[in-house]
């Protein structure tokens, strides 16, 4: 038999192994989780863009209040320092980190929210409102965004430990998990908000 028309033969044979080993499964499932990535990058962008805009408006009705309003800024600016590429996405610690940064911004945010509830007059204001209902509508977001990501996540690192394809993984694309996001510890505690403080 000439080698040629082995070579004719083992061709389909190659093409269906190198199929079942997730040369092309892989990097489509990882691309999903750098495009899930990317939302909610986007998502805590519009949070992160919106809070300026909310604290200008709460100053004037709350200036007795300067020590939320501080806690919010530095949040915002603690959440926005703090950068995740898709490239780090393997690595616990700095998702850790990203996600913790996070974390505070969304527990930062919670008194300001509330400040509505000390002044009346903040509640019939429009550009509070609005504002607030934009922030609301972003919170819900960026759960979707998380809840997608580590969908997509967790469909990844099944495919890259699953065989036959954590051979085609590892081999070619030296495939690691990503981190999911998971709660930050200060999740677990409602804030404690209390405006009567001197």
């Amino acid at each position: 038999m000439s080698s040629i028309r082995r070579f004719g033969l083992l061709a389909p044979l190659v093409a269906l192994s190198l199929g079942g080993c997730g040369i092309n499964s892989v990097p489509t499932s990882e691309e999903n989780v750098n495009a899930k990535w990317g939302d909610l990058q986007a998502d805590y962008q519009r949070r992160a863009d919106l809070i300026p805009n909310l604290v200008a408006t709460v100053k004037g009705y709350a200036a007795q209040e300067k020590s939320v309003l501080v806690q919010v800024t530095q949040a915002r600016a603690d959440a926005t320092a703090v950068h995740l590429s898709a490239a780090d996405l393997s690595d616990p610690a700095k998702v850790k980190a990203f996600n913790d940064a996070q974390g505070r911004l969304t527990q930062a945010i919670i008194p300001l929210q509330r400040l509505q509830e000390a002044y009346p007059d903040l509640k019939s204001n429009q550009n509070f409102l609005a504002l607030q209902d934009q922030l609301e509508g972003t919170e819900n977001r960026i759960n979707a965004s998380r809840r997608d990501y580590n969908d997509a996540v967790q469909q990844y690192n099944t495919l890259i430990r699953t065989f036959p394809t954590a051979i085609g993984a590892k081999v070619f694309y030296g495939a690691k998990p990503k981190v999911p996001f998971e709660a930050s510890a200060a999740a677990q505690q409602a804030p404690t908000v209390n405006f009567n403080a001197g």
